[in-house]
Formats: C-alpha cells, structure tokens, sequence
C-alpha cells in the first residue's frame, strides 16, 4: 500500500516515540546501558568493536524494545560514553557498522537475553487475528493500534514497523466493513433498502437524513413532538436492524462509531459511497437513533413529571404559608368571637342566628375553618393540595405527557405487575382515543394505588360510593411509573440509558467464553482468585489501622490532631499548603504573545494541525487552510463565533463556515488535543510537575452557561440562576488537560470519572486520580481498581466517612480505637457474587455500553441485588483502605490537594480564554457544546505547552549553571499562565508572522539582574495576596 493511501493513526510526535532512534541524556545513558552479568558475558564474548554495537542496541532495546539502523554519526555521543565506560583501558578502535549477518546474531541474542521474540510470520498472522477481532468491539484505527500494542508488549514480540500496523489495520477495518455490508446485502428486503435509500432523497429542499439528525432543543410540545415523529419514523428500521445487528457479532461500540458517521459525513459523500457500506451506516445510524430519540422522550416524561410535582409542592408550601398568615392575623378576630359568649350586654335569650351574625361582622364566614384550624393545631393539608393542583394542571398534563406516555414500550418485574396493568390500560385508550371519563370504573385498574393516597384519588358523591378522579388517577400512573424508571424496576428494551442493567452486560453466550474474554483484558484483579484480593485489601486495612490508632495515641504526628466536640473526641486533619502559583510573575517579564502566533508555534512543534482531515475522507487533493483552521479554533473556543471572527481576522465567513464543516469534528479536535498533549509530555519539564515521582491526575466538573436552549442544557439556580448551562469534566494530569466530556448540569460528575481515564487516548498514563467529593459514589474506588488506577478523593466531610469504615473483624475486635470500621465486612457475600461482579467489570472494560450508563445504574439505581450489594461492599473496602492512607499519610493530602488545585488553575485558565460573550455557550446542539469545549481545550492545550517549553529550556540552563536553587524554583513553578498572552484584538493567522525563537526568551533569564527582577516581582505579588 503506497505511503499516500495509508491510515493516518499517530502523529509524527507519537511515532517517533515509538520508532525513532532514542536521544538519551547522560542521566538516561547511565540507566540503560548498565549491564547485567549475562549481558557482560556476552560483550566479552564479542569483539570491541561488535561489543560496542552489542552494548548500544541493548540499550535501544530497554528503552524501546526495538531495533533500529543507525549511522554512526547519529550514535556517536552514546558510543562514545560506552567505550569510555566499559573499555577504559583500550585502545578506541575503528567501529563500522556490523554486516547483516552479525547485526541479526546481535539482535537474535538479544531477543533471548531478555525473553522477546521477533514479529515474524506466525507472530504477524496471530497479531491480524486479534485485530480482527478488536475490529468487531471498535473500528477505530486508534483504539485497534493501541490494543495490538499493549497485546505485543504482553507477548513479548517486537513490534513490526509501523507501516505495517498501518497496512494491517486498514485491511481489517476495510475488512469488518466489507463483511458486515455483506451480510446486510444478503438481509435487507426490498422495503428496508427503499427506506434507507430515501434517507439520502430531498425532500422539500431538505434532505431527510438531515432533518432525522435534528436534535430537540428543550422540553416544549413541539419539539417533543417532532422526535416522536421521528421515532415513527425510524420503528420499521429499527425492528429490522435489531435482528440483524445481532447475527453480525459486532459491538455496541462499533454500532455508535458507524452510526455518528452518518452525522459527520455530508450527503453527498454517502451518496458516493460503496452502497452497501452507506447503508451500514444508515441501519446503524437508525439503531443508535431510536435509542437515542426513546432515550430523551423517556427523559423528558421524567423531567416533566418532576416540573408538575415540583410545581404543586411549592404551591401547597405556599398556601399552606398563605393559611398560617392570615390565621394568625384573624386570631385578634377570633378572641372578639369568643368574647361573645361571655358578654353581659347580649341578652339570654337572643338567637344564635343573631349572635353568630354580630359574629360574622368580626370574622368573616370563610376565615372561620382556617382560624379554627389553626387554634385547635390541626395541620394544613398539604397532601390535600397538591392533589386538587393537579386537576388545575390537568390540561397541561394531558397535553405535554400523553404524546410521550402513549408510545412508551415498557416491560417490568413480577411485583410490578399491578402498575404495569394500569400503563397498559392507560396506553391502550390513549392509543385508541378513548376518553377515561367514558370508561366503566370498574375497568380501571385499582390495586397499584397505594392505601395512603385513596382519599386523595376518590372523591365523594351521592350516597355511599365514591367516585374516581381520572384526572387524578392519571397523574398518579404517570407518577409512578417515574418511579419506577428512575429505581429501574421498569425500563425500557429499545433504549440506552433506561434498558435492564442485565441488557447491559455481556450476554450469556459469549459470556460462555468467560476464561477467554478476560484473559484478553488482561485485568490482574479479575484473573485472580477474589479471596487473594480479599486478603490482600484486608492486611492493608489492618496495617493501617494499626499505625493511624498507634500515632492519635502517642500524639507523634503534628498533622493529626484530636479535639473534642460536644464531649466527644473528634479528629481533626492538618493540610500542609500546597505551594504553587497560577500566572507567576515568571510569566510577567517577557515579551507578550498574540494567541495566532502561539499556536503557529506549537502547530510547527506538535503537529497537531495534521489531525483535521476532510470530511470526506483521507484521500482529499487539497488540504485545509492552516489560517482557517486556527481562526476556526479560537472563534469556537473563545465563544466569539465564526462571523466575528472573520471580521477580526481578514478571512471571509463562508471559508470559515466550510473550513468548520469540513474540518472540524469531535474526532479531530480531540486528535488534535491529543498530539499537543502526547508532545507537552515530551518535554524535560514535564516530569517537573510529577507529585510525589508519581502522575497524579484530577477531574472536576466546570459550568457553562448556554445562550441557546439545547436539551443538555439544564436549570442549576445554584450556578445559573434562571438560565440553563452545562458541565464540562476536564481530567488533568501534571498540568495538562488531556480529557473532557461534556453532560447536564443536572448530572453526577462521579459517573464520567472512569470514562474519562478508560477512554483516554493521549499518551499520559496518571498512575493516582483525585476528585472532590462530587466525584465518588458508590462504584468508582472498586471500578478504577480494577483497572488499574488509585483512586484518591478528598471529602468535603472526612468525619462522616469514618462512619462507613469496614473490617476484618466486628467493632469490639478493635477496642477503644478512635479510628475503626463501624461494621464487619460481608466477605460471603463478595465471595458468592463474584462471577457476576467479573461479568459487570468485563462488560465496562469490552466497550458493551457507554461506562457512565453503567456506573449511573450501579451507583445510583434505587433497586437492591445481591450483586449491587457485593459490588457496594468491594468498594466500601476500597475506600476504608484509602481513607485510612488519606489520614496516615500527609504527603498523600498534600499531593492530593496539589492535584485537585492544578485542576482549579485549569478552570481559570479555561474561564480566561471563553472570555467573549460573557463566557456564555453560544451553540445550539450538543454536538457543538463539545465542540467548542474542545477548542478551548486546544488553546489552554498549547499556552500551557508554549509555557512548559520555555520552563523547560530555563531549567535546563539552570542545571547547565548549576544553579539548583533557580532550578528548585521553576520546579515549583505552574504552566497555567495566560498573563503574557494576548488572546483580544485583531488576530493575523498568517504563517508570515514572526516565528517564536524559545530560546531567545529563555536567554532573558540567564541575566542575574533579570532574574532577581522576576524574584522581586514574584515575592511583591505573593505579599500582595497574602
């Protein structure tokens, strides 16, 4: 395959990572080309001259696990050090390259020395193999490279070239698409093709698949009601695809990715397409779509519920004031009223009818119940009200819900039974047209209300029967069926987020191959039998125990105190200061820098601008506009849009608005956000900002308020006030932000912690993740355990989590502890529901369903299993064991702290860039809110790595100085600075601009009178914050 036609996978940065020759400090030169006994042995076996060759790909191959062909004058520093190391005394010889022959009888010894095998032809046939097979879960070129990666490391086998990989790859992707097309062919019926092909037809000017691809913007009744148009319209090919999408083996993972390029591809392009593969992706664009579309209306049904609930609770709170006021007022009143059975001047024998007139001019008739009520403490009945405002919103009930209730495809649980029966009923007049008040009562299924809310549902007529309101008992079905989705008792089949958690998992047959689909996760905790991890949970818990009682007792640790509250003892943890200042005044002493020419400067060093390919496809003629493409990322990122920005910038609107549609997607901006992160990892100051010699990551959620409504974009008074917005959960490690999802502000952040490390595809890997209390819940300690991450939160309230420590033993097995677990811990439990526990982390770790759907339903479905609760208990182990470490350990506080703050800096830092329009989301889909986050992203992306090259090259001329004071102090020093960045006025996108020379900046601070300036500066700017 020529070069042209290859797959473009990694960037220039992320292959030379992989593949170019290793440059190593003298630092890197002592560490891997120290030699072992069985390596001397075998230098000495060889000539000087093949021994310094030996020596030198021994050392390549402990950095990379590659061979590589060099010429000498590339490997002339590390020959050098080699022979000056080993060969002290002798003389330099001549060292040409070995011949072919010894340089594989070099590379064969190596192989062995270290238990590795070369990719040859059974190895290259069993790699394709698997990568088929990763084809099925993802086609994704990213995600087959990495997993075929990971698998060659694990296997010990030498990874081919890259354009190999490249050649593979693109066969089994092209290979998965052409085999399910086949299928498909062999399985559409006349009908299914017509209606697939019409997606692709103009219909009144408009294309049909764009007005399917209509998002709603809220919750009013029409743009409801035109998604349950277009359910409608999708049902018959959803019925098919469901079927069919069974029998082809392929995951739900692989099912989005073909789906959202219906989304990302233009029309014209499907309709250029091989016909069978473009109709692979309408069948699956259908599948996912219906989902979706059943999705929303379900959510909207629960929205509205909630919004008609809430609204007749506030107005029972308020009558209920209203009634205590104006009682209260009318007390004086009601003291008059009474006085009248005592007043001499009425005489004995007047009527009651004439003093209870003389009464009514004191208090008026219908003041009478309320003032009584409120004399004799009878409370307001609040229930009461609520109720009767529902038959004042019935209308508006029966108009915004019905339309969503009467398509609901529900299915429940034996004890739901009797709600059941009331949906079905309720559905089947809604379906039919029949009005509730024309059915007999004695149709109307009654056992599912609860006993409590009878007097509220039936209303008193003539005689001794009484009547059912319907409009009540509507409500009432729509109530609890809310509940009952929400619990997950109920759920819906052909959905994503409301299914069966069951539907969830792997599914029984090819969970048959247990042994098999976790072997090739290769998840340690999994593999091992779970009364070794037990045990192993349990020691740490007890060492631990032991040491936090063993230093409240002796008083020997000044970050631990105990005081007592209320007569109790109460710990009390000190937080040393994190030390680490945003926008330092290292920053304020250089040259400012427009924002087109920062990122002209990274582009030339990362790459990334390599990243937006066509729309269309990879083999487009004509490239895209750098110019327009940067203008593009600050127009979206800044929230200045793109009209504005052609007025700043001297580029036309329409070449922005078709550089945006063709080159920038979800996809390639996050590539894009990628290499500049893979790159800033790169660089010497990188490893600087390591807590603790570890990469310690943090995500928190951010909000954003959103000028257009789109149905992410929710109420938080607490954040927006009346308006809507949204969050945006941004991972970040070591000061770069190398993930972001985007969700409601009505949603947990906790549920798209894993999804945000598990499905991050930059090259940092964080060994420890933090998270405020918004990101824990029940699940996330056990699921990043399991997959290999340490999960360190920090609570608002440790005090209260000390009431949820478990153990080994029961409470009295620990004494007068102050710190000890409350409970024993239900190993049985954990041990019985093991098999299912495995299932439910496979099925996150095989891409079945989106992680935050799963974490979600585990972590906050209101039905209890006995799995749940294994689950619950192994994460309660978990977190006792890092509470625990969290008090023993105050480097782990000060650490955690530190990552947490960095992720704070970051959202400055974020804030600072969004700065047009007031920093509000000026977008109208979802699509875009993750767009233009995004972008943003890929600015503070690039400032921060403009700012660790700099740090990196003043650290290195302070080592070169020795100065390691100056070098402790840029150490210490954050990348998060914007105070020399010009993100405003006119912007020249231009390559022509001046280049950024980094080390002239750099050269600035090796002046001692520079230096001390910015010293003065910093120290004034710290006083002036303290």
């Amino acid at each position: 395959m020529t070069a042209s036609h290859r797959l473009s996978i990694l960037t220039r940065a992320e292959i030379d990572e992989l593949y170019a020759l290793p440059r190593f400090t003298d630092e890197d030169r002592h560490a891997y080309f120290e030699l072992g006994d069985a390596e001397q042995q075998l230098v000495r076996a060889r000539t000087i001259s093949i021994g310094l060759h030996l020596v030198l790909q021994l050392g390549y191959f402990k950095a990379k696990f590659q061979f590589f062909h060099y010429d000498l004058p590339a490997v002339a520093d590390d020959l050098r050090y080699i022979f000056a190391r080993y060969f002290p005394d002798e003389t330099p010889p001549a060292v040409p390259i070995p011949s072919a022959p010894t340089r594989r009888a070099l590379q064969q010894n190596i192989l062995d020395l270290f238990g590795f095998r070369a990719c040859g032809g059974t190895a290259k046939a069993a790699l394709e193999k698997r990568a088929r097979r990763l084809a099925m879960l993802s086609t994704q070129p990213i995600f087959i490279l990495r997993e075929c990666l990971q698998y060659l490391k694990h296997e010990r086998i030498v990874a081919p070239t890259y354009s190999y990989l490249q050649d593979m790859i693109g066969r089994v992707v092209a290979a998965e698409r052409q085999r399910v097309s086949a299928l498909l062919e062999r399985a559409l019926t006349k009908s299914i093709s017509q209606q697939l092909d019409a997606m692709l037809e103009a219909d009144d000017s408009m294309y049909q698949v764009t007005l399917l691809k209509h998002e709603p913007k809220d919750f009013s009744y029409k743009e409801l009601q035109q998604e349950s148009e277009r359910r409608t319209f999708f049902a018959p090919l959803y019925a098919f695809a469901q079927r069919f999408l069974e029998t082809t083996g392929i995951s739900a993972d692989s099912i989005r990715y073909y789906a959202s390029l219906v989304t990302f591809y233009t029309v014209y392009k499907l309709r250029r397409m091989n016909s069978g593969i473009a109709r692979l992706y309408l069948l699956c664009f259908a599948y996912h779509r219906f989902r979706q579309v059943n999705d929303r209306l379900i959510e909207a049904f629960i929205r509205l519920v909630n919004d008609y609930e809430q609204t007749a609770r506030q107005a029972a709170s308020e009558a209920a004031q209203n009634a205590l006021t104006e009682a209260s007022t009318h007390l004086k009143a009601a003291g008059e009223v009474l006085r009248l059975f005592v007043d001499e001047s009425i005489p004995r024998h007047a009527s009651f009818a004439s003093v209870r007139k003389r009464a009514f001019t004191l208090l008026a008739p219908e003041r009478f119940e309320s003032v009584s009520q409120y004399m004799r403490n009878v409370t307001f009945d609040k229930a009461g009200f609520e109720w009767s405002h529902y038959t004042a919103l019935s209308h508006a009930i029966k108009r915004n819900l019905r339309h969503l209730f009467a398509e609901l495809a529900v299915a429940g649980r034996i004890e739901d039974t009797p709600l059941l029966e009331a949906v079905a009923f309720l559905q089947e007049c809604l379906r039919n047209g029949t009005s509730l008040r024309q059915c007999k009562p004695s149709s109307f299924p009654t056992a599912f209300i609860p006993k409590t809310l009878k007097p509220h549902l039936y209303r008193p007529e003539a005689g001794t029967t009484k009547q059912l309101d319907v409009d009540r008992y509507e409500f009432l079905v729509y109530r609890l069926m809310r509940n009952a989705l929400e619990a997950g008792d109920v759920y819906c089949s052909d959905s994503n987020e409301f299914r069966r958690f069951e539907d969830d998992l792997i599914g029984n047959a090819r969970w048959q191959h247990k042994d098999a689909i976790l072997k090739e996760l290769n998840l340690p905790v999994l593999l091992a039998p779970i009364e070794q991890t037990l045990a192993g949970l349990h020691d740490d818990i007890e060492h631990l125990l032991e040491h936090v009682n063993h230093h409240i007792d002796e008083g020997d640790d000044p970050y631990i105190k105990v005081r007592h509250q209320g007569g109790k003892p109460r710990l009390n943890l000190v937080y040393p200061d994190p030390d680490e200042n945003v926008n330092h005044a290292f920053y304020g002493q250089i040259p400012s820098i427009d924002v087109a020419r920062l990122l002209w400067f990274v582009a030339t060093r990362t790459g990334f601008l390599k990243a937006f390919t066509h729309v269309l496809d990879r083999y487009v003629k004509h490239e895209a506009d750098p110019r327009e493409l940067l203008a593009c990322i600050v127009a979206m990122g800044t929230n200045m849009g793109l009209r504005k920005m052609a007025e700043i910038s001297g580029l036309s609107y329409a070449s922005l608005v078709s550089c945006a549609r063709n080159y920038l997607r979800i996809e390639t901006i996050h590539t894009a956000n990628d290499a500049i992160s893979n790159a800033t990892a790169e660089l010497p100051a990188f490893h600087l900002f390591n807590i603790g010699d570890h990469i310690h990551s943090s995500s928190d959620g951010q909000r954003f308020e959103t000028q257009f409504d789109t149905f992410q974009a929710r109420h938080s008074p607490k954040y927006f006030g009346l308006d809507k917005g949204i969050s945006a959960n941004t991972a970040v490690a070591n000061h770069v932000p190398f993930n972001l999802t985007v969700f409601g502000a009505h949603e947990h952040e906790s549920q798209f912690v894993f999804d945000l490390l598990y499905n991050n595809t930059s090259d940092i890997r964080p060994q420890l993740h933090s998270t405020d209390t918004h990101g824990t819940n029940q699940v996330n300690y056990w699921t990043l355990y399991t997959f290999g991450y340490q999960f360190a939160p920090r609570y608002r309230d440790l005090h209260k989590k000390l009431g949820g420590l478990v153990g080994r033993h029961a409470p009295s097995h620990y004494g007068q502890w102050l710190v000890k677990p409350s409970r024993k811990s239900n190993d049985e439990l954990i041990i019985r529901e093991w098999p299912a526990v495995q299932r439910i982390m496979a099925s996150l770790g095989q891409k079945q369903v989106s992680q935050a759907t799963i974490v979600r339903k585990l972590s906050s479905y209101k039905r209890q299993n006995q799995t749940k609760k294994a689950l619950w208990e192994l994460d309660n182990l978990c977190r006792t064991r890092h509470i625990l470490r969290f008090i023993n350990d105050v480097d782990l506080r000060r650490s955690v702290q530190k990552a947490l703050n960095r992720g704070e800096a970051y959202h400055r830092l974020r804030r600072a860039i969004a700065f047009v329009n007031g920093g509000k989301l000026r977008v109208h889909t979802e699509t875009e809110q993750q767009l233009w986050n995004e972008c943003a992203r890929l600015i503070a992306n690039a400032i921060i790595h403009y700012n660790t090259a700099l740090l990196s090259r003043v650290h290195e001329q302070k080592r070169a100085a020795g100065d390691e004071v100056a070098m402790a102090f840029i150490a210490s020093m954050s990348p998060v600075a914007w105070r020399h960045i010009n993100l405003f006025g006119a912007m020249d996108f231009g390559a022509a601009t001046t280049p950024v020379d980094i080390d002239a900046l750099a050269s600035y601070y090796a002046d001692p009178d520079y230096w001390a300036r910015m010293l003065q500066a910093a120290a004034e700017e710290k006083d002036e914050e303290a």
